[in-house]
C-alpha cells in the first residue's frame, strides 16, 4: 500500500490531515490516534507499515493526524470533547463512509462517538483505555500532572521521559525516534493541554451506550494505563471482550505487533457479510424525509460551526430511530434525510421516536435551536443503484415541504396501512401540493399524545 494524505476541513474551519489506503471492500477501518501521533512517522516505521497493510488488507483503511498535530492544522484554541468528536465526524462524512469500524489507540473521542452513532459504528477496538484518576486516587493523578509541569518547562526532558513509558525496555534508537517524532508532531503547550483533557475526561456515562461489540486489548504491565482501568471499562460495555496481553510496550506498533494485528483482524471479519449494505427495498414500502427548519437562518444566527452541529444532532438523532426501528437510509439529502421501511407502523414509530428525541434535545441545548419537519408516504417505487425513485417519493417529499416544524405529516394511504395500530392522527383536510394535479389527503399524526 502506499501512503495518500489528503486534508479536510472541520465545521469550525481546522485543516484536518488524514491518510487512506484502500484496498477492498469489506467494512472500512476508521484508526483514531492518541494525541502523540504523527500518520507519517508511524508510516515510515517497518513495523508499523506492516501493521497498517495487515490491518488493510482487503479493506479501506482510514486514520489521521488530530487537531493541533502532525501535519493537521497546529494552532487551535478549541481541544474540547465536542470539538474532537465533530473531528471525526467530519473526515467520515467527508469519506462518505456509511458504516464503518473503528479502531482506537486510547482516545478519549472514540467510544462517545460510538455511543452517539450507533447505526455508523459496527465494530469498536480499544487498545489500552483508561479512565480518570478518581479523587482518592491521588497518586494517579500526580504522575500526569507532573508530566504537564515537565512538558512546561523542559520540553525536552519531557520527550525522554515520555519515550522511556512508550518502549520501557528499549532499544534506545526506538526511545529516540519516539521522542524525535513527539518534537515533529506537537508543541509543548498542545502536548500539555491533550494530558490535561485525558486527565479529566470520564468515557463512564457514554460506555453501556456502546451498541457496538467490542474487542479490548490491554498489555499487562502497562505504565500508562493500569490494566485494571481496561478490565473496568470492558465491564461496563455490554458487548465487550477483554483481552490482556503480556508485556509492557505502549504501542501495538512494536514486538507482537502482528499477532496483535491479526487478533484485530480476525474480531473484524467475525459476521462481516452482514456488513453488506441491504439493497434498497421493493414492492410496498414506506417513505420517510425530514428537513430541517430554517437551515440558511441557522447558519446566520450560529454560524457555520455552530449550524454543523445542530446538522450532526438531527443525523444522529433520525439514524438512531431508523436502527431502533429496522428503517433503511436511502440518501441524506442536504438538510434531511430519505428512509424507508417495510410497514407503515416502524416507519411512523421511527417518526415519533425522531420528533421526541428532537423536543429532548432542544429543552437540553435552549441555544442550539433544532427543528424537524417529517412526511410520510407509501407506495412502490422503482429501485435503481441503491436508490428509489417515482411517484410515491416525489409524493413524499411534498408532504414534508408541507409539514411545521415539529409536525408529522402523512398520506391517507399511510393511516390505512396503520390501521389498528393504535396511531392518532388528526384529519387535515385535501391540500394541493406542487406537482400533483389533484388535491391531496392528508393526516397529521399526533406524536405527543401518543403512548
Amino acid at each position: 500500500m502506499e501512503q495518500q494524505i489528503r486534508f479536510c476541513t472541520t465545521p469550525d474551519g481546522t485543516q484536518l490531515a488524514y491518510a487512506m489506503y484502500d484496498e477492498g471492500g469489506k467494512t472500512p477501518l476508521f484508526i483514531v490516534p492518541d494525541w502523540a501521533s504523527s500518520q507519517e512517522s508511524f508510516w515510515e516505521l517497518p513495523e508499523g507499515r506492516a501493521f497498517y497493510e495487515r490491518l488493510g488488507r482487503g479493506r479501506k483503511l482510514v486514520t489521521f493526524d488530530r487537531r493541533g498535530l502532525g501535519a493537521s492544522q497546529r494552532e487551535v484554541r478549541d481541544l474540547s470533547l465536542d470539538a474532537q468528536r465533530s473531528d471525526l465526524g467530519a473526515i467520515v462524512d467527508h469519506l462518505k463512509l456509511g458504516r464503518f469500524d473503528v479502531l482506537s489507540f486510547d482516545s478519549p473521542t472514540a467510544v462517545p462517538f460510538a455511543a452517539q452513532n450507533p447505526e455508523r459504528v459496527r465494530r469498536l477496538i480499544l487498545w489500552g483505555p483508561s479512565g480518570p484518576a478518581g479523587a482518592e486516587d491521588a497518586a494517579r493523578l500526580q504522575a500526569p500532572r507532573s508530566m504537564v509541569e515537565l512538558i512546561r518547562s523542559n520540553w525536552q526532558l519531557a520527550r525522554r521521559s515520555m519515550a522511556s513509558l512508550q518502549y520501557p525496555d528499549g532499544p534506545v534508537e526506538k526511545q529516540r525516534w519516539w521522542s524525535t517524532v513527539l518534537r515533529e508532531s506537537a508543541s509543548p503547550e498542545v502536548a500539555a493541554r491533550n494530558i490535561e483533557f485525558r486527565m479529566t475526561f470520564d468515557p463512564g456515562p457514554f460506555l453501556s451506550r456502546v451498541k457496538a461489540p467490542t474487542l479490548i486489548l490491554h498489555r499487562r504491565r502497562s505504565r500508562v494505563s493500569p490494566i485494571s482501568e481496561g478490565r473496568a471499562i470492558a465491564a461496563r460495555i455490554p458487548d465487550a471482550r477483554f483481552v490482556a496481553l503480556e508485556g509492557e510496550i505502549n504501542t501495538p506498533m512494536a514486538g507482537d505487533h502482528l499477532q496483535i494485528a491479526e487478533l484485530i483482524v480476525n474480531f473484524l471479519d467475525e459476521g462481516e457479510e452482514e456488513q453488506a449494505p441491504a439493497a434498497a427495498p421493493t414492492g410496498l414500502v414506506t417513505i420517510l424525509f425530514t428537513d430541517m427548519e430554517s437551515s440558511t437562518a441557522l447558519t446566520q444566527r450560529l454560524g457555520d460551526a455552530g449550524a454543523q452541529e445542530v446538522r450532526r444532532a438531527h443525523n444522529t438523532i433520525v439514524r438512531t430511530a431508523l436502527a431502533d426501528h429496522s428503517g433503511h437510509e436511502i440518501k441524506h439529502t442536504g438538510d434531511g434525510i430519505m428512509a424507508s421501511f417495510a410497514t407503515a407502523s416502524s416507519g411512523l414509530g421511527s417518526a415519533i421516536d425522531i420528533q421526541r428525541a428532537v423536543a429532548a434535545h432542544v429543552e437540553q441545548h435552549p441555544d442550539s435551536p433544532l427543528g424537524v419537519y417529517i412526511g410520510i408516504n407509501a407506495g412502490e417505487p422503482i429501485a435503481e443503484d441503491d436508490d428509489l425513485f417515482g411517484t410515491s417519493i416525489n409524493l413524499a417529499a411534498r408532504i414534508c415541504d408541507h409539514a411545521e416544524p415539529g409536525q408529522i405529516v402523512a398520506s391517507d394511504v399511510v393511516r390505512q396501512l396503520a390501521a389498528g395500530k393504535q396511531f392518532l392522527f388528526s384529519d387535515l383536510g385535501e391540500t394541493e401540493l406542487r406537482g400533483f394535479e389533484d388535491p391531496i389527503k392528508l393526516w397529521e399524526l399526533r406524536w405527543r399524545e401518543q403512548a
